[in-house]
């Protein structure tokens, strides 16, 4: 099996077995019995990317050889000649990954073995702590630290949104259109509070985040990271828009609070500069949206020179093949930070024979060659594409002005 395997055909598949699209990309080879399975999961453009692998990458990957990832990723990458877009790097990726699980399974051994072994046991992840009061905040974390989870990102209302109705009150202006308002100032006061209490009331073995999902301007982005320094997190997530990755200097200037940052980055352009000057501490991209494991093991790489550790990014849109995938780099890269989880539901588990298991706050992966996660063809058909609802990306501040989520 070493230099004959080539791509045979290359099938995508969308299923919704927890009401998300997910995108499921399956790499058939010259083996009849050999194949691989990766995630190519953009669920707002989810036909997009099923487009683009349809029509572009199978028709000029067929008979290639799929040892080869290296150079397919690259050519892959450079053939449309405009790239460094989130739909065709989730294209990409979803090749990308079947191909590695399909080099795994050629070698017998689980990825991170492939790629040179474990780094540490378990994989300790976060989970996410969101309710519409600071009470409700604190049963959800309770609750959490009874199943063993430590880590836990804390919330009030998801993004600065609607919470306790009673007390956010924003003025429209006459006509302003639908959206989901929230009032910077207000989400900043209420996420202190909140962080108060929890240190009051649950105390300080906890380690909590909080994401700022680039909500606030960039002088109450600095004010708001001060202003939660005495509660001591884990890491601030996404201060900033990609655009604006210049300010992190003055954030790291000024304040001791660790920085998170990356989810929707989609090129190195992005994080170059925020690395190698060491303005973060935690680099949080979407596997996916950067291409797949085979920029994500240089990444972390690049991460590792200068400090920087891994939170790959890890919600409910992302198959558990994608998690799977990362955890595959979590268990091996030196420089794991934590990893993001949005939990396994009982449809899912059925879809994706194989899924994670988590004990006591850690991850563990089951030892079959590649990435160990399986499709159930069959059982995904249960659960066919869905309407997505946007509604909470048409982000308005106060006075209705259209903010990026």
């Amino acid at each position: 099996m070493s230099n004959g395997i080539t791509i045979r055909d290359i099938k995508v598949f969308v299923t919704a077995p927890h009401g998300i699209n997910l995108v499921v990309v399956k790499v058939e080879t010259s083996e009849p019995e050999l194949f691989g399975y990766g995630c190519a999961t953009f669920t707002w453009r989810h036909k997009a990317v099923v487009t683009a692998i349809e029509e572009y990458l199978a028709p000029m990957l067929k008979g290639r050889n799929a040892e080869n990832i290296e150079d397919l990723w690259q050519t892959m990458k450079g053939s449309s000649y405009w790239r460094n877009g989130p739909v065709l790097n989730n294209a990409i990726s979803g090749v990308d990954e079947a191909l590695w699980d399909i080099k795994g399974k050629m070698a017998g051994m689980p990825l991170y073995s492939l790629f040179g072994g474990k780094s540490r046991e378990g994989i300790p992840v976060y989970r996410h702590a969101d309710a519409n009061s600071i009470e409700k905040v604190e049963e959800q974390i309770l609750a959490y630290m009874d199943e063993g989870y430590r880590y836990i990102r804390c919330h009030m209302g998801t993004y600065g949104g609607n919470f306790d109705g009673s007390r956010q009150i924003i003025q429209k202006p006459e006509g302003a259109p639908e959206g989901a308002y929230f009032h910077p100032k207000m989400y900043m006061r209420s996420v202190v509070e909140l962080f108060d209490r929890i240190r009051t009331d649950i105390g300080w073995e906890l380690e909590i985040m909080h994401d700022v999902h680039e909500r606030l301007p960039l002088a109450d982005t600095l004010a708001f990271a001060k202003e939660l320094e005495p509660f001591k997190l884990f890491f601030l997530e996404d201060c900033l828009p990609p655009d604006q990755g210049s300010y992190f200097k003055y954030l790291r200037e000024q304040t001791c609070v660790p920085l998170a940052m990356g989810e929707l980055f989609t090129n190195s352009v992005e994080w170059k500069t925020i690395i190698q000057n060491q303005w973060i501490d935690f680099i949080r991209v979407h596997l996916s949206d950067i291409g797949g494991l085979t920029p994500a093991k240089k990444l972390a790489a690049f991460c590792e020179a200068y400090g920087v550790r891994t939170a790959w990014h890890g919600p409910n849109d992302l198959s558990p093949i994608g998690m799977a995938a990362q955890m595959h780099l979590d268990l091996h890269v030196h420089n794991f930070g934590i990893q993001e989880f949005a939990g396994f539901n009982d449809a899912e588990m059925e879809v994706f024979p194989g899924c994670p298991k988590i004990r006591q706050g850690y991850a563990y992966l089951n030892d079959r060659p590649g990435i160990g996660v399986d499709f159930n063809e069959e059982a995904a058909k249960k659960y066919p594409p869905v309407k997505m609802d946007h509604s909470w990306m048409f982000s308005r501040i106060t006075d209705g002005t259209a903010v990026r989520p």
